[in-house]
């Protein structure tokens, strides 16, 4: 199966939409498990030019698509289309996954639960140290970090702290939720690093053809309790240089492959009527699929 597989090329259509979006990998993870589950379906790739949303999800309400995925620019603007949104879209502020129910477009953002089924799968028991629930430092205060912030709370995170370069803008993201939060300039983030039991990237440090992940950060890691665990998003590498420093002491890590694919099921249910599992053979399939990853 190649990255362009859509599936069979009839029954309900679904749709990822972008601008970019040729560098997507949706269309590979849902071709999957359309061919997993033999069902009748296809999902494509969809450009859409900033600005013209609009126009593709009224072909969502003609009935041309039974929904599809939203990615940048355009996650904005689907929760200011939409008909209907979820809490999960409304708190984050942007929607990645759009849906027609009782006559509405309804719309929702699956990057919170995407994270949260990552961490439980990769690492499970990280929320519960021990019993006292969670505590969190968040690097990054962008978009991403606030659909993980979003999905730490829902997990009953007892505090989370968020580092970023512009102290404000982490502040204001603070602000935005109810809880223990609290901003921290990145250059401090080891500051009581002994009492974080998650560290999580949300920041695009340490990708490919990003700046790499601040030495103040990486040096935090030798602070970190022994059962503390490390997460980072980004998957382009899969093992960033934050997971092998957390990897190199012995502290558990995820990457953030299993992000992108547990996100992708609650939609594809929605549009084809099965809930899909993420399996070690789809997530392999994902990996030969990376630049630099293939075995």
């Amino acid at each position: 199966m190649t990255a362009s597989t859509t599936g069979k090329k009839h029954g309900p259509a679904a749709f990822v939409c972008g601008w970019p979006v040729a560098h997507s990998r949706s269309p590979l993870v849902h071709g999957y498990w359309l061919e997993k589950y033999s069902l009748a379906g296809s999902y494509e790739k969809i450009p859409v030019e900033p600005g013209t949303l609009a126009a593709l999800f009224d072909r969502v309400r003609s009935g041309e698509f039974v929904g599809g995925n939203v990615t940048l620019p355009h996650k904005e603007d689907a929760l200011k289309l939409a008909d209907k949104a979820d809490t999960a879209a409304t708190v984050i502020g942007a929607a990645n996954t759009v849906w027609m129910e009782d006559g509405k477009l309804n719309v929702t953002n699956t990057d919170w639960f995407g994270f949260i089924a990552n961490l439980d799968d990769r690492a499970p028991g990280w929320d519960r140290p021990e019993q006292g629930g969670c505590s969190a430092l968040v690097v990054g205060a962008g978009g991403a970090a606030r659909g993980v912030i979003h999905g730490l709370l829902e997990r009953g995170a007892k505090s989370v702290r968020i580092a970023n370069r512009t102290v404000a803008k982490a502040e204001t993201l603070a602000a935005a939720f109810n809880g223990d939060l609290a901003a921290l300039p990145l250059e401090a983030a080891s500051a009581g690093a002994e009492s974080f039991d998650l560290l999580v990237n949300t920041s695009s440090m340490g990708m490919h053809g990003q700046p790499p992940m601040i030495g103040e950060v990486i040096d935090l890691i030798a602070r970190l309790p022994d059962h503390a665990v490390v997460c980072d998003i980004v998957y382009t590498p899969l093992e960033t240089p934050l997971l092998k420093a957390a990897k190199a002491r012995g502290l558990r890590t995820v990457d953030g492959l299993g992000m992108l694919l547990h996100q992708a099921v609650p939609g594809f249910e929605k549009w084809f009527g099965v809930r899909p599992q993420v399996t070690a053979e789809l997530r392999e399939l994902v990996i030969a699929d990376l630049p630099g990853e293939s075995s």
